[in-house]
Order: structure tokens, then C-alpha cells, then sequence
């Protein structure tokens, strides 16, 4: 039996399953991973978390359960730094080894 070739995949497992937004959902997860390892350090509920970032309760409950592709980047950094969070957003020139694309480290 013949073993098939498969592709390198990149750091990004969205990318390699075929996601056009991949890099959005990406930096999304990043910041959504952030925000809810907040509101569990802090024991908040959805509600309470509601009240302080200004978004409702359902926004705050998708956000738990990450389904992110009706919120954007920016209401998640928003979010953040509802919470007490800096948030930097950092642009330079890729290196020759890299591709251009967006990456979150959070």
C-alpha cells in the first residue's frame, strides 16, 4: 500500500482546512481565549460581563462558546480593555521566511 503526500500545513489549522477567513477567525480565537480566561479569573457572570464591556448578555454568551463570526475584532478588543486589558496592535514588515498575515498573541 502506498503512503499518500499530504501537504505541509501552516501554523494556522483554519487555513489548512479551507476557511477564506482564516486569519479573522484566528485573531478572534486569540482574543475570545483572552477574554474568557478573564471572565473565569474573575468568576463574572455573562450578565455582569455584559454590564461592564456594554455588550449584551446573548453577545457575551456567544463569546463563551465561541462563536465568534458575528462579532468583530474590534468589540473584542473593545472588550478587553473593559476588563482592565491593554491592547496593542503592531505592524511591521515580514521577513523573508514569513508570509504576510495577521497574527494575536494574547
Amino acid at each position: 500500500m502506498k503512503r499518500k503526500d499530504h501537504p505541509l500545513g501552516t501554523t494556522n489549522v483554519l487555513l489548512d482546512l479551507g476557511f477564506d477567513d482564516a486569519e479573522e477567525l484566528s485573531a478572534k480565537a486569540a482574543l475570545a481565549i483572552k477574554l474568557n480566561q478573564l471572565i473565569d479569573k474573575r468568576g463574572l457572570t455573562q450578565t455582569e460581563t455584559a454590564a461592564l464591556t456594554g455588550m449584551t448578555q446573548p453577545k457575551v454568551s456567544q463569546i463563551r462558546r465561541y462563536k465568534l463570526r458575528n462579532i468583530s475584532l474590534e468589540r473584542l478588543m473593545q472588550a478587553l480593555v473593559s476588563l482592565d486589558q491593554r491592547v496593542e496592535i503592531v505592524v511591521h514588515p515580514r521577513r523573508r521566511s514569513q508570509v504576510p498575515g495577521i497574527t494575536v498573541a494574547a
